[in-house]
């Protein structure tokens, strides 16, 4: 079901991609962003809805990483589509588990 980006959703991305020319541009049009969750065991991944946004080839443009509240590690991937548009958030806790607790900015450490 589509849904408007949460704010905690917003922040990260900001976080991630905001001081990268890739980004540039980008985080302004996340207000009117809808997204999705993917369904991924409750990682956390979400795609964007937008109808312009292309498909494949991804690109990672931004890449974090954080340890959740039970010690284990998530990876976080910002992927645009071959237009530079936000295609997907993608979580992957490294145990397969759901998260514990979505991350703030100052959880990431920047790849």
């Amino acid at each position: 079901m589509q849904r408007r980006l949460r704010q905690d959703e917003r922040d990260l991305i900001e976080a991630m991609i905001g001081g990268k020319p890739s980004g540039a541009g980008v985080t302004s049009s996340l207000n009117a962003d809808t997204v999705v969750d993917m369904q991924d065991g409750g990682m956390g991944s979400i795609r964007f809805c937008d109808d312009a946004r292309g498909q494949r080839p991804l690109v990672g443009i931004a890449e974090a990483e954080y340890i959740d509240d039970d010690g284990v590690l998530v990876i976080i991937v910002v992927n645009a589509d071959a237009k530079g548009a936000i295609y997907e958030v993608d979580f992957w806790k490294t145990d397969f588990s759901p998260l514990r607790r979505y991350p703030s900015p100052a959880d990431l450490r920047l790849k």
